[in-house]
């Protein structure tokens, strides 16, 4: 495929998960703190839901040999990273995809979000290319290195080279735990639902009751 092709393709696929992410008011931060502080799991269950497809489609490539998945340590490092990113997308009220949406739209306090994401990432490139996380050299070297709190390469290739077990039967067990995430929010939801039916209808059988007892005294 020519330059060209790869750019009309990626305009036309990024055109498309625009649009419906712009519909839908699709964000990962949404997923979580709706969930956690309002007990709506909209975009939660739609963000488990993507995990899952992507989960089982991604492995299955590692497993047929396609693809080129990232090699990076995992560590401590990684942990506070995200760490300090999830507090910085809370503090912007958004993710990284809706706040291109927003700004789309015409959202200012998403513009400096996102204008202050690409300062943040050229400062870390700064960083990054003078101290390379020290002593990079000596702990990250892709294996499990306790001392410099790295747990090495982490992913779905690398288990498949260690262990001979394809990448999709990886892939398979984290949708399972994934969709049975999924399952108790939907039995939660139906719990839920049933509740206010309930409650909904005893209040109409009560409203009745009460409005039938002045009914009764005319009469007499």
């Amino acid at each position: 495929m020519s330059v060209v092709a790869e750019c009309i393709v990626a305009f036309i696929f990024g055109s498309v998960v625009g649009l419906l992410v712009q519909r839908s008011r699709f964000c990962n931060t949404a997923a979580l703190r709706d969930a956690i502080l309002f007990n709506s799991f909209r975009n939660t269950k739609a963000l488990l839901v993507a995990m899952m497809i992507l989960t089982i489609g991604f492995t299955l490539f590692i497993s047929l040999g396609a693809g080129n998945p990232m090699r990076f340590d995992v560590g401590l490092n990684q942990v506070i990273g995200l760490f300090m990113f999830g507090i910085g997308m809370v503090l912007a009220g958004a993710c990284t995809v809706s706040t291109w949406v927003k700004s789309g739209e015409g959202n200012v306090g998403a513009m400096w979000a996102l204008l202050f994401t690409f300062v943040g990432m050229f400062l870390f490139s700064l960083v990054w290319s003078a101290n390379f996380w020290p002593p990079a050299a000596a702990s990250m070297t892709g294996e499990l290195n306790l001392e410099a709190l790295q747990l090495g390469f982490a992913n779905a290739q690398t288990l498949q080279e260690k262990f001979g077990i394809p990448a999709v039967f990886f892939g398979i067990i984290q949708a399972a735990v994934l969709y049975a995430i999924f399952r108790a929010i939907r039995r939660k939801e139906q719990a839920q639902e049933a509740a206010q039916q309930e409650n909904a209808a005893t209040g109409a059988t009560g409203a009745t009751g009460v409005a039938a007892e002045p009914a009764q005294v005319a009469a007499q």
